[in-house]
């Protein structure tokens, strides 16, 4: 078959892309490589969204697309977190580095104060355990356990009484 039949060509060399990304492009894509054109897809998609928004302000129409209604929640919060993030680097406020208390001592064991690090056993009583003292009943635990579960099974399980049936 030839190629002037089927009407398909191929390009005699790769095609960079429109963007001078550095990646190749395709026709099918507008000579831009895939994420060049999905970020010029999104960037068409705003505009028309904004100006969608400012026809419907003065002219006091609402427009029920539910895609103007997801993507405008989605739009504020990301400039809420800029605006917030450019006050605190202009007030000072401003620190790369996490919280102080963020760096503490090595985990251990409320019981043998052996080292734990991240194979520590969270009971819930609240302390930190070894492999040896997890279980409630390796350490003296104060969470009421038969209390919970008598709570739990009382909440599932309501006393239910049927009415009382007259007698013939």
């Amino acid at each position: 078959m030839d190629h002037n039949e089927t009407g398909c060509q191929t390009p005699e060399r790769p095609i960079l892309c429109v963007n001078n990304c550095g990646f190749f492009g395709s026709p099918t894509t507008m000579n831009m490589c895939s994420k060049c054109h999905k970020e010029a897809i999104l960037k068409e998609d705003r505009e028309k969204l904004a100006a969608s928004s400012i026809d419907n302000l003065v002219n006091g129409t609402s427009n029920n697309n539910r895609d103007s209604i997801v993507a405008s929640p989605v739009e504020l919060k990301a400039e809420i977190i800029e605006t917030k993030a450019a006050n605190e680097e202009l007030s000072g406020n401003y620190s790369p580095v996490g919280p102080a208390d963020s760096k503490k001592g090595p985990s251990r064991c409320t019981t043998c104060q052996k080292r734990v690090g991240l194979t520590g056993f969270s009971c819930r009583c609240g302390n930190l355990f070894c492999s040896a003292h997890r279980y409630s009943d390796k350490h003296e635990c104060s969470f009421d356990y038969r209390g919970i579960a008598q709570s739990s099974i009382a909440k599932a399980n309501p006393v239910i009484k049927a009415e009382k049936l007259d007698k013939i």
